[in-house]
Parts: structure tokens; C-alpha cells; sequence
């Protein structure tokens, strides 16, 4: 969850900044209507991703629950992957940055949505794991071990809408990729704009709702994708782009005050490159790609619910009589 809701908080923060995607610097453009702080649409996103988190908090701990963590390799490499993949952002943190309005807030916004989303992610994982333990190994849809209730189906409502609006969000910078090949991107009218969009809309509603894409699928994700999208080509971009010293000289950016030399910024980034290829895709690789193998029979296509349990019969099967 706190992969998801990271960058969505970021996109979130610049969706009006996105809308106002350009090239050039004109005057025109720098008078961006202003957008009112509340809406309903806002309040539904972060209103539902709250009630969410803590609703999870309230579940009583399970009976006979065993808190012994991962004990094999293959569980170990697949939590970290999980990792790379809560702050790879989707594996689109170059697009949204490239659809910014202003992309050099980038990174002040992206660390105050992290910090924001520690509260609503940190507390709920710890309850939920208190409360179900090892059970989470093998359920990564963790609704479908919380007490069916009106509660739980609020929440899962409330998921729901969190997800529309979050993909409309995440495929703004596809949105404007598709549009900029088909010479729709400078078209005025938003009816036009949104029927252009339908050729990516419908084959990712498509896949979503055929295969669930979380839980083992969002770990193959994490190893096989967000390792080079994220880590390892923007490191490997970053070193060439700045491998002569005129480029060193005329950086926008200088290196932080944390790390006052190039040569520090390249060591660093060195190591990401190494780390990331060795832990990340290579063994994180193999650790996803063995878990979703074990558990592809619990996916089903077009599941009505993923990895829930089957419903309990309100009276027990009738024993034929012995004769």
C-alpha cells in the first residue's frame, strides 16, 4: 500500500500543474487558474485513503496467531522487493516529472507525500500484522481476512473510488505521451481529449480487471521494472550526463550539502547501479517470480474477490441415510 498511496500523494499534489503541461514560458501560461483546496473529489481520495488505514487498525488479533516473519529466502527477497517497489512510485516518477507543470518541486512534494503517507501506512500495517500475523504471507488482499461488515464494505467501497481517481492521476503522463504521437495534445475541446484517451483507458481496464495486479504480481513488478525504471538507468542517465567537468560546472542542480563533491554523488550512485542489479532484479527477481508461481492458482480470472475465502454454507450438507 505505501508504494501506491507514495506516489500518489505526489501526483496528487501537482494533477493541477499536469493539466497545464507546455513547453514554452509564456506569459499566457504562467496564469494558471487556481484550483479550490476542497472538492469532492479530493475529499473522497485522501478522505477514503484515511478511513481505510484506520479502519484496519480496529480488527481484534486472530485466534492461535503466529508472528514468525518470513523463514525462507524466496519470502525475504519478495518483502524487499516490496520495498524497491514502496518508494519506486509506480515505476513512473520520470513521467510525472516530466509532466509537471513546475518539475523542479518534484522532490519537495514527493518527500511530504512520503512523510504524510508514513501515518496513514505505518499504523495500519502494524495492526493488521498484530492482528493476523503469518496469515499475510499468503493473503496479500488483506480485506479478505478483516470481519465481513458494513464497515469492511465501506472501506472497500471507499478503495474502489480511491482507485478510479488514483488512475486517472497515474496515467495523466500517458495521457499525454499517446496524445502528443496522435496530435490530439494542443486540442482545446476536453471531449475530443477524452475520447482520444479511450485507446489507453480500455485495454488497462481490461487487464485490471481480469488479473489482480497486487500482492505477487506487484512484487515481479517491483524486480523485473521498477529496478531499471527507477534506480538504475536515472543513475546510470545522472552519471553520464555529468561524466565531463563543463557539464559539472553548468549543473542546474549542484549535489547536495549532505554529499559536497561529485565524486561522492558518483560512488553513491554507483553503488545504487550494483545493489539494485544484484538484490533487486537479480535476486528479488527470482524471489517474485517463484512466489507468484505458487500462488497463480489463488488469482483466478475476473475474481469476484481475490485470495478470499470461500463463503460458509448456512447449514451443513444433509448425510443420506444407510440402508
Amino acid at each position: 500500500m505505501l508504494a501506491e498511496k507514495q506516489a500518489e500523494e505526489a501526483i496528487v499534489s501537482n494533477f493541477n500543474e499536469t493539466e497545464h503541461d507546455g513547453g514554452g514560458g509564456g506569459k499566457e501560461e504562467e496564469k494558471v487558474e487556481e484550483q479550490p483546496i476542497f472538492s469532492v473529489k479530493s475529499f473522497l481520495w485522501h478522505g477514503g485513503s484515511a478511513y481505510d488505514a484506520w479502519f484496519s487498525c480496529a480488527s481484534n488479533q486472530a485466534e492461535d496467531v503466529q508472528h514468525s516473519g518470513p523463514k525462507e529466502l524466496v519470502l525475504y527477497f519478495t518483502g524487499a522487493t516490496n520495498i524497491l517497489y514502496t518508494f519506486g512510485g509506480h515505476a513512473v516518477t520520470v513521467e510525472i516529472m516530466h509532466a509537471m507543470w513546475k518539475p523542479q518541486k518534484f522532490k519537495y512534494i514527493y518527500l511530504g507525500a512520503t512523510l504524510y503517507v508514513f501515518t496513514l501506512t505505518i499504523p495500519s500495517a502494524s495492526a493488521v500484522y498484530w492482528a493476523f500475523g503469518d496469515q499475510l504471507l499468503n493473503h496479500s488482499n488483506a480485506f479478505s481476512l478483516l470481519p465481513k461488515n458494513a464497515w469492511r464494505d465501506a472501506a472497500v467501497i471507499l478503495m474502489l473510488i480511491h482507485q478510479f481517481i488514483t488512475f486517472g492521476f497515474a496515467c495523466t503522463p500517458l495521457y499525454f505521451v499517446w496524445e502528443k504521437v496522435i496530435g490530439m495534445h494542443d486540442t482545446k475541446s476536453i471531449c475530443l481529449r477524452a475520447l482520444a484517451r479511450l485507446p489507453v483507458v480500455i485495454p488497462i481496464w481490461f487487464l485490471a480487471i481480469i488479473f489482480p495486479f497486487f500482492g505477487p504480481i506487484n512484487s515481479a513488478v517491483g524486480a523485473l521494472l521498477v529496478s531499471f525504471t527507477v534506480y538504475i538507468i536515472p543513475s546510470l542517465a545522472h552519471m553520464l550526463t555529468y561524466r565531463k567537468a563543463t557539464s559539472r560546472r553548468n549543473a542546474a542542480e549542484k549535489p547536495p550539502f549532505f554529499l559536497p563533491s561529485w565524486t561522492a554523488m558518483y560512488a553513491v550512485n554507483t553503488f545504487i547501479v550494483i545493489w539494485i542489479l544484484v538484490v533487486g532484479f537479480g535476486f528479488g527477481g527470482w524471489a517474485s517470480v517463484t512466489n507468484f508461481v505458487k500462488q497463480v492458482d489463488t488469482f483466478g480470472l475476473f475474481a469476484k474477490c481475490y485470495q478470499c475465502k470461500p463463503p460458509i454454507a448456512a447449514h451443513p450438507p444433509m448425510v443420506p441415510p444407510h440402508h
